[in-house]
């Protein structure tokens, strides 16, 4: 099944990225191309490499998405509030050509029956504090999901050894009869 010695097969690469996405290792396997989906799914989860692969995946989503989360918040705590304020002021000749603006930092626009325009910016503080919590976090604790696939893992191979353990039983069993 594998190519080389911890090289995984294009099959099982793509197994392990569904399966990092939504943690349905049956659905993860008819995606991949396994004809026995759910047998398939349960032998690839008890092999170390490619739990090491799903984490590896996992760990990078999850990476990314703070990345982007970073990113947002610096945007909304330093951004530019220029082309909201040209909104406010052009009024309606401005919405025809709102395409190029941005309007990251608005929270909310509201015209109200008076007909002015109201606009509710993202609140800068709470950006500043998100940037400031990202800064303290240790980069190096372990996941949630991380520490229940190993978990879930740890119980698949015991249910495992167990079977094989009463199968064991089973054969030396029927010997002495």
């Amino acid at each position: 099944m594998r190519r080389k010695s911890g090289e995984l097969t294009s099959r099982e690469k793509r197994f392990c990225e569904v399966y990092s996405l939504g943690g349905d290792a049956a659905a993860a396997a008819v995606d991949a191309g396994y004809d026995m989906p759910e047998k398939a799914g349960v032998s690839l989860l008890s092999r170390d490499d490619i739990n090491n692969e799903v984490s590896r995946l996992y760990e990078k989503r999850l990476r990314n998405a703070r990345q982007k989360a970073y990113a947002g918040y610096e945007r909304i705590a330093f951004g530019s509030v220029n082309d909201a304020v040209r909104l406010l002021f052009e009024g309606d000749a401005f919405t025809a050509g709102a395409e190029g603006y941005d309007l990251f930092n608005v929270a909310e626009i509201k015209r109200p029956k008076e007909g002015a325009l109201e606009i509710k910016f993202f609140d800068r503080l709470k950006a500043l504090e998100k940037l400031e919590q990202y800064g303290n976090e240790e980069e190096n604790t372990s996941s949630d999901f991380y520490r229940a696939l190993v978990s879930g893992f740890g119980k698949l191979k015991n249910a495992e050894s167990r079977e094989d353990s009463a199968d064991d039983a089973d054969r030396d069993g029927g010997d002495d009869e």
